[in-house]
């Protein structure tokens, strides 16, 4: 005999709801070995990727403290 189903409730659907889409702003689906697996996603800001952010809007002061020499914008002497 097939087992009958309980429907959700409006609350348990919308707690459903919105942990699915919490999963889908955390993880992002890829193939790995040819299988699909759920991976992190990389972090961004303001849908930037981190480093292309930095290399918009930071000063040479900040790259130059932060040790990052080749990421400063020089002028070519020529």
């Amino acid at each position: 005999m097939a087992k009958i189903r309980k429907k959700l409730t409006a609350e348990q659907k919308r707690a459903r709801k919105e942990a699915k889409a919490e999963r889908r702003k955390k993880y992002q689906w890829v193939f790995m070995n040819g299988k699909q697996v759920r991976v992190k996603r990389p972090p961004t800001i303001d849908g930037m990727n981190v480093d292309e952010y930095i290399l918009r809007n930071a000063d040479p002061i900040w790259l130059h403290q932060n040790e990052m020499w080749e990421d400063i914008p020089t002028k070519d002497a020529g």
